[in-house]
Order: structure tokens, then C-alpha cells, then sequence
């Protein structure tokens, strides 16, 4: 598995990282811990590297007038970046763990534009930066990145975890494509024992009129549509269930009413849950009509937990 794991030293990049030893992340993999220093500067020259040309800007005068003032910006960075790389080795001592700096104007930019090299399996990023506020309010590089990247991206709000305990995971579930796939990753990971799944589909049952309510046939034909989608839904979700069950998640199904972009977020906190896993595309089942929209954006805004956005890799 490879990570690349956005890191700009605020307190929500700090829980990001803290929050991986409840990802599920196997023993053995691949991470770039990768900070980008939000500045302009004139190119490296002669084949210098970022760090090279950095540390020039910072110590000699004269190439920092020829060249730009940005160099204690990448080099404070650089030193972010391998704190946090340090730091994520001693939680995970078997990978291979990286530390990259970059510059720009444009942090989300350089983040993406890195990615498209490194090609991660997943991109691990704070919910908000150093300057954004607020719990419903994600940071403008996390939605950036969120929205845009072709690979699965962890918007990530970690915890304090005092010991070890059993991992809450919930799933957004509407039979779709995307929603297989964020079932599938959940399943590929591995898990601290006892794990527990709530597979949650919300509905919008149909509810008869004013007048209807009055006319027998009416009640009778909606309860039986409303039973006819529920049993609909469990059918579909069978398969879910026995594939989280084989890797030995204790897995449930929940049908709660409502929009699902609320329904996700209130199960969660209702639960104390550690993550949502939701597919980045809600489309192409039965209940498009419910999962119309950007299910998965409006949930990593609004979640108190960590928000898992799936994006299956197509094969070339």
C-alpha cells in the first residue's frame, strides 16, 4: 500500500498522523510524508535540487536577491517534513517511510501534481491547515485535494487514544459501484480485533398525502412499497455483510430514514465512530435518487470523525 500524506506541522496534520494507527494499514508499505511551503521563488538553477537552492536563499545574500525571498519558508518545511517522518516510523517500523518538500503558490496544486508521479493508493490529508476555523468548514487545500485527486483520499481527524481498542467503521451504502468499492477497501485492511461495521442505507420512504392517509388502499400500497425497498436493500446488502464477516468484522446493516448526507454524520456521532468510509461516486443503483449529489463532499465537511473517500483505480 502506498500513502502520500500531506503535512504542513498544524495541529490537524498532527492528528492525521495519529489517527493512521486506526486506518487498518497493513505491517509492510510505502509512505511520502510530502509539505509544501506556500511561497514563490524563482527556479533552482544548474541541476540544484529544492534544498540546494533553499538553503542558498537562507544564507547567502546575494543569491537571495537574485532569486527571491522563500528560502526560510521551504527550509522550515523541510524540517516539518522529517518530524513527521520520524514520527510515523516509530508507528509503523516496517515501512518505508519518505519526507518531501515543495514550493508554491498553490499547496493543493503541488499535492495533486504529486500525486500524478507518485501514484498513491491513498492521499492522507488534516481536515483544515493552520489558518482554517471551525469544525463545518474544511480547509480550501483538504477540499481541493479531496476533490480532484484520481485516488481515494483520507480526510483525516484523529484522537486521543489512550489504549488500544476495537475500531468503529462506518460504511455509506447504496449498492452502487462506489459503495462496493469503499466495502471492499474495508475489507483489504487490517483491523484490530473485535472491529465492528455498521453498513448504514438511508432512505426516503414514501409517505402518502393528507387525504391519503384516510383511504385504506392508499396506507396499504405505501407501507408495501416502503417493506418492498427495505427487503430490497437488505437482499443487496447480503453480500457486504458476509464479506466483512469473513474478515472478521462484526458488521451490521442499518436503514435509517433521511438524507444521507446527514444520515452518515449523525450515525457517527451517534456511534463514536472512527471513520466513515463513503464510494466518491453514489450513482448508478436504485437509490441515485436518494445519494443525488456530493454525498461524500458534504460528509468529510460535516463528520467529527475521519471521512474515507474511495476512488477505485482503473486499470490501464
Amino acid at each position: 500500500m502506498k500513502l502520500l500524506i500531506a503535512y504542513d506541522g498544524s495541529r490537524c496534520s498532527e492528528a492525521a498522523l495519529d489517527d493512521l494507527a486506526r486506518a487498518g494499514l497493513p505491517d509492510e508499505g510505502e509512505a511520502l510524508i510530502f509539505s509544501v511551503a506556500e511561497t514563490w521563488l524563482t527556479p533552482p538553477e544548474n541541476g540544484e535540487n529544492v534544498t540546494e537552492h533553499a538553503h542558498k536563499l537562507a544564507t547567502d545574500p546575494q543569491y537571495l536577491k537574485n532569486h527571491g525571498n522563500g528560502g526560510k519558508a521551504v527550509l522550515e518545511v523541510e524540517t516539518l517534513a522529517n518530524h513527521a517522518r520520524k514520527r510515523l516510523q516509530r508507528f509503523f517500523p516496517r515501512w518505508k517511510i519518505e519526507a518531501e518538500t515543495a514550493y508554491g503558490t498553490s499547496p493543493a496544486s503541488e499535492i495533486l501534481q504529486r500525486a500524478e508521479t507518485f501514484e498513491p493508493d491513498l492521499i492522507v490529508a488534516g481536515s483544515h491547515g493552520r489558518t482554517a476555523i471551525g469544525r463545518f468548514l474544511l480547509g480550501s487545500i483538504s477540499q481541493k485535494v479531496l476533490t480532484e485527486a484520481n485516488c481515494s483520499v483520507r480526510i483525516a481527524r484523529g484522537k486521543v487514544e489512550v489504549d488500544p481498542t476495537p475500531v468503529r467503521i462506518i460504511i455509506g451504502f447504496d449498492g452502487s459501484p462506489g459503495a462496493e468499492a469503499a466495502v471492499e477497501e474495508v475489507v483489504s485492511r487490517k483491523w484490530r480485533e473485535h472491529s465492528q461495521v455498521h453498513l448504514v442505507t438511508a432512505t426516503a420512504p414514501i409517505a402518502p398525502s393528507t387525504i391519503g392517509r384516510f383511504v385504506p388502499p392508499i396506507v396499504h400500497w405505501v407501507e408495501e412499497v416502503n417493506q418492498s425497498e427495505r427487503e430490497w436493500i437488505e437482499k443487496l446488502a447480503e453480500k457486504s455483510l458476509i464479506m466483512l464477516g469473513e474478515a472478521g468484522l462484526e458488521a451490521k446493516l442499518y436503514i435509517p430514514s433521511g438524507n444521507p448526507k446527514q444520515v452518515l454524520v449523525e450515525e457517527a456521532d451517534r456511534w463514536s465512530a472512527d471513520c466513515i468510509f463513503v464510494g466518491a461516486n453514489a450513482f448508478g443503483s436504485r437509490l441515485e435518487r436518494v445519494f443525488l449529489g456530493s454525498v461524500s463532499e458534504a460528509v468529510a465537511k460535516r463528520a467529527s470523525c475521519s471521512v474515507e473517500v474511495i476512488r477505485k483505480k482503473t486499470k490501464e
